[in-house]
């Protein structure tokens, strides 16, 4: 293992094969004698990936994620247990491998002649590339090549793509004007979201990120490749060929089964943008069909009924039938473990009364999980923050706010700027988040557009109606 050699301080070597049989549980066992046969022994397959939109990450309390899905479909083909361990960077993803932290890397790892010597890649090859972000819909029509770009504004952050744009300038003879963005509260993905919106024209991104974000904004193009395809997969130790051949032979079978075209389907086609309709009928008064159900059941927990039909026309648009990318169901979206825990009966997920009564439920348990936010009226913010993200991600942006000198009690230019800042390496790996990565700019909407159209229904709806 010439290259491990390389990478690693020989003394650090040892320490990390005693580390790895320690933490496997195998003392006596030789290092490398911890293959598939021991992990079937111990019912555990050990993960390791990053956070992020594509790999892992938590939502509404649940593990989600296209990498972690293909994971637990693997440990299931194997009978055995998942467990995720989440590495910071790449490099600590490897490092965690060779130290026997984990089994086996659920990550698009770039396929390197230096990283062949230390790991078996396997499982699924996929080729990775970077493109164009652009807009179809916009004052200009999409560029189809790269001579395009010359004149063109670019926003990158530092790193790779940047990297990519200077040398791709200097292959044309110079023109494309790039603008580094440095500043460290803006991702890749909040440049992709600038691109959609209007505010600026052209950025750059891996093609699986940015179908990712075509999901969430139908009028991006990412048609406009820049870069030199880079194979990439799975990847295990040196030492563990069994593994490797049984994560191959399962891509393989894997490709064409149900569950691998649902998990595809989830992240990269299903549009997760809702759309929605007017006021039913402001002549009547109303709002919906369900308006009655809305008067009963805001009581319970003291919200204005017109609040709480405001969450429901932002979850399903009045839609009983509506599942959501993530599996959310009904008229309120919930999701399914959530839905079984406020007392759902099974099947009864799209029924309007069952949906409302379960909803008005958890967010009476969300509202007693907050009472640290003093205020009634501002406490229903980061509740309905809570209903979209998960509890864990809005105590999160709580921790982080009160780090950073934000008045953790106040949702508006507050804690809402740190539920944003989630999707930050900087600020998801600080030692006060304990729930990871978070897409934070839906959360962040989805509060400002229920608190709005609740003032709308105000002015429209009287309160008795």
């Amino acid at each position: 293992m010439t290259v491990r050699r390389s990478i690693l301080p020989f003394f650090l070597i040892i320490l990390l094969s005693v580390l790895a049989c320690r933490h496997r549980h195998h003392p006596t066992e030789e290092v490398g004698a911890y293959d598939l046969a021991q992990i079937k022994d111990s019912g555990e397959l050990v993960v390791l990936t990053l956070y992020s939109s594509t790999t892992y990450f938590i939502y509404r309390g649940q593990e989600m994620g296209f990498q972690y899905e293909l994971s637990e479909q693997f440990a299931k083909s194997l009978g055995v247990k998942l467990r995720i361990e989440v590495a910071r960077n790449v490099p600590e993803l490897i490092e965690k491998l060779l130290a026997g932290e984990g089994d086996l890397i659920a990550y698009n790892l770039p396929i390197t002649k230096e990283l062949k010597d230390s790991l078996i890649y396997c499982g699924e090859e996929v080729i990775t590339h970077q493109v164009i972000v652009q807009r179809n819909n916009g004052k200009t029509k999409p560029i189809t090549d790269v001579t395009e770009l010359i004149g063109k504004d670019v926003y990158v952050k530092p790193g790779k793509y940047y990297d990519r744009l200077v040398n791709l300038n200097s292959e044309l003879g110079g023109g494309i004007q790039i603008h580094k963005v440095t500043g460290d509260s803006i991702t890749t993905e909040d440049l992709i979201t600038q691109v959609a919106q209007g505010e600026i024209p052209y950025t750059v991104a891996d093609n699986d990120l940015a179908k990712l974000n075509t999901t969430y904004y139908p009028n991006l193009n990412i048609k406009l490749s820049i870069s030199f395809d880079q194979r990439a997969s799975w990847a295990v130790r040196k030492d563990c060929p069994q593994l490797a051949a049984a994560a191959d032979k399962w891509h393989e079978d894997n490709m064409t089964s149900p569950a691998y075209s649902a998990s595809m389907k989830r992240y990269f086609e299903i549009s997760k943008a809702v759309p929605h309709s007017p006021i039913l009928s402001l002549r009547e008064g109303k709002i919906s069909h369900y308006d009655k159900l809305f008067k009963k059941y805001a009581k319970e927990i003291d919200w204005d009924w017109r609040l709480l039909a405001s969450l429901a026309y932002t979850e399903s648009n009045f839609d009983t039938t509506a599942v959501s990318w993530a599996g959310a169901k009904g008229l309120m979206q919930l999701m399914p473990q959530t839905a079984r825990a406020m007392g759902i009966p099974p099947g009864k997920e799209q029924n309007p009364e069952e949906s409302i009564k379960a909803a008005v439920k958890y967010i009476a348990s969300t509202d007693r999980s907050l009472r640290m936010i003093p205020d009634k009226q501002e406490r229903i913010k980061f509740i309905l923050a809570s209903y979209n993200a998960g509890l864990g991600h809005v105590y999160d942006a709580i921790a982080l706010a009160d780090k950073y000198g934000k008045n953790k009690n106040v949702w508006d230019n507050n804690v809402e700027n740190y539920i944003l800042l989630k999707s930050n390496e900087e600020y998801f790996t600080d030692p006060v988040c304990k729930n990871g990565y978070f897409r934070g700019i839906e959360t962040y909407n989805f509060v400002k557009d229920i608190m709005s159209r609740y003032e709308s229904y105000k002015k429209k709806i009287k309160s008795s109606d």
